[in-house]
């Protein structure tokens, strides 16, 4: 069986030492083999070791500067230590070695999100959603974004579309109860997904909050 593969088989079966042990030999056998390095980076990265992972990403960059997965394996890494910037540089690197993936320009996009640059991130999740349309938390996020710049009808849109996928999707429920209420006036017809995400998860504070808002809007009405 092939080593790399072999390697990335224990790694799912978090038999670390195992896959550290065949992608060494990967790499002492070819050391300008690339996917060694990424691979070794990804079985250091998941035991914590992410300054050790990061130079093998970046030993992989040195050999072949259009090694789109190490770039993405760098972006990757850098957004789980909470570093947006460099994450951002290395998944718009990955993107432009022509890795034409789905989650890459997931990651982007939510990057950007999480840097509450909704504009620049919009597209790149749009991106994801064409990509691979049956990705429920893309889908997701690229409506969260359309409602956080005040695109209510496109985003309402979305959110039908992930409970499509997910039906009990609490938070796109919630969402849609926020977007019903405020952009189509309808507080009846919110608290009904409010309501539903409540039968879903109970403790889902923010759609009990919304719950008891639409209730007072209509004792009111």
């Amino acid at each position: 069986m092939d080593k790399n593969k072999a390697g990335i088989e224990h790694l799912e079966k978090g038999q670390f030492e195992e896959a550290i042990a065949l992608f060494n030999e990967v790499i002492e056998e070819n050391p300008n083999d690339v996917v060694g390095y990424i691979n070794f980076g990804h079985v250091l990265s998941a035991v914590g070791e992410m300054e050790r992972a990061e130079k093998f990403y970046l030993k992989a960059i040195e050999i072949d500067e259009k090694a789109g997965a190490a770039y993405y394996s760098l972006g990757n890494l850098y957004y789980e230590s909470e570093k947006l910037e460099p994450a951002i540089k290395m998944y718009e690197k990955a993107i432009g070695t022509g890795l034409e993936n789905s989650d890459a320009y997931f990651m982007l996009g939510l990057s950007f999100m999480q840097a509450e640059q909704f504009k620049l991130a919009l597209p790149y999740l749009q991106r994801s959603t064409e990509l691979n349309s049956s990705d429920a938390e893309a889908r997701f996020q690229f409506g969260l974004c359309l409602a956080q710049l005040g695109l209510y009808e496109e985003a309402i849109s979305e959110f039908h579309k992930v409970l499509e996928l997910v039906p009990d999707h609490t938070d796109a429920l919630y969402n849609l109860g926020v977007a019903t209420a405020g952009h189509e006036d309808d507080p009846e017809k919110a608290l009904v997904y409010f309501e539903k995400a409540l039968e879903i998860q109970p403790d889902h504070m923010l759609a009990g909050y919304g719950k008891k808002m639409m209730e007072k809007a209509l004792e009111n009405d």
